[in-house]
């Protein structure tokens, strides 16, 4: 089907904000994107109050630091979900995601802890991996801390966040810890090769195109060759076999669509019990446009009931 008619009317207003001469993204620095956006963040309203907000500082792997934000929605939580937002390994934060994080820790009853993981390219890979790496281990480490009691850990992430949590699922089974009771990755980057077919689909060049994709890969990863890398690219792990059960949703219209649809099929392929939807009408990003596009919360309930399900003693 079409682009829907909310995600239409948001990419026009959109365009008729853009001031005339506005270059695109790809011809911009990181710093003048980052500001280009900020205004957005305003339209994502409050969310729900919670029980508990705490803010830590976590020290990096090269001696920087970096800031977490737990949202602890009840006295006791049912499980912890460790997010990872997206933007390319270069946009957004965790303020952006606030909203977001706290309708999921709302709707599903876990705690919530958004990583501000550093950004690209004054931090480009491993940095914003090792980061998540270290937020993961954290939160495990203060299961107790967090919800009171021993509870299923989580990891999930949007777009390059779910770049990020595929990996550190692999890197949890082959460390041997922590243990991961599943993975939610919302239109996942798995893999750089930007010649699938989703790529090329001139309905997809929306909110996401295979132009900016390019750009973030640029500053993320400068060296083309070290993109292929596991820690990089998930899709091309050797095994795939014995992580944790995963949800898998797709845009129809998104660039990234093929290669997340790709990694939901790999995963079930090799014995991971795979959930995965494919949303209809939708582009890129849409799980994160919260109050702007209705998507979002359809989007937000899934993830909420699936982890409130996975939860279950």
């Amino acid at each position: 089907m079409a682009l829907d008619r909310a995600s239409t009317a948001f990419l026009q207003e959109l365009a008729d904000s853009a001031p005339p001469g506005t270059p695109t993204m790809w011809e911009m620095t990181p710093a003048q994107v980052r500001a280009a956006g900020a205004d957005r963040r305003a339209r994502y309203g409050s969310g729900p109050d919670m029980h508990r907000v705490e803010e830590h500082l976590l020290d990096g792997h090269d001696g920087g630091v970096f800031r977490v934000r737990v949202l602890v929605p009840v006295q006791t939580p049912a499980a912890v979900l460790v997010h990872l937002h997206g933007g390319g390994w270069v946009l957004g934060d965790i303020d952006g995601y606030d909203t977001l994080g706290r309708l999921l820790a709302d709707r599903s009853g876990a705690a919530v802890v958004l990583v501000e993981y550093r950004k690209a390219p004054e931090h480009p890979f491993p940095t914003p991996l090792e980061d998540g790496w270290t937020a993961l281990q954290w939160a495990a480490e203060h299961l107790q801390a967090i919800a009171g009691r021993p509870v299923p850990l989580f990891v999930a992430g949007d777009s390059a966040g779910g770049n990020l949590a595929a990996v550190l699922t692999h890197r949890a089974r082959d460390r041997g810890g922590p243990e991961l009771a599943g993975q939610v990755l919302m239109y996942p980057v798995t893999d750089a090769d930007l010649t699938r077919p989703s790529y090329r689909e001139p309905e997809n060049q929306s909110f996401l195109t295979t132009d900016e994709m390019r750009w973030f890969w640029h500053h993320y990863v400068p060296d083309e060759s070290a993109r292929r890398h596991p820690e990089a690219s998930p899709l091309r792990a050797d095994s795939l076999g014995d992580l944790p059960p995963a949800l898998v949703v797709t845009a129809e219209h998104d660039v990234l669509c093929d290669e997340g649809e790709a990694y939901a099929q790999r995963l079930r392929a090799e014995g991971v019990a795979v959930v995965h939807r494919r949303w209809p009408g939708q582009m890129h990003a849409f799980f994160s446009l919260v109050n702007i596009l209705p998507a979002s919360a359809e989007a937000i309930d899934l993830v909420a009931a699936h982890l409130r399900g996975s939860a279950a003693p």
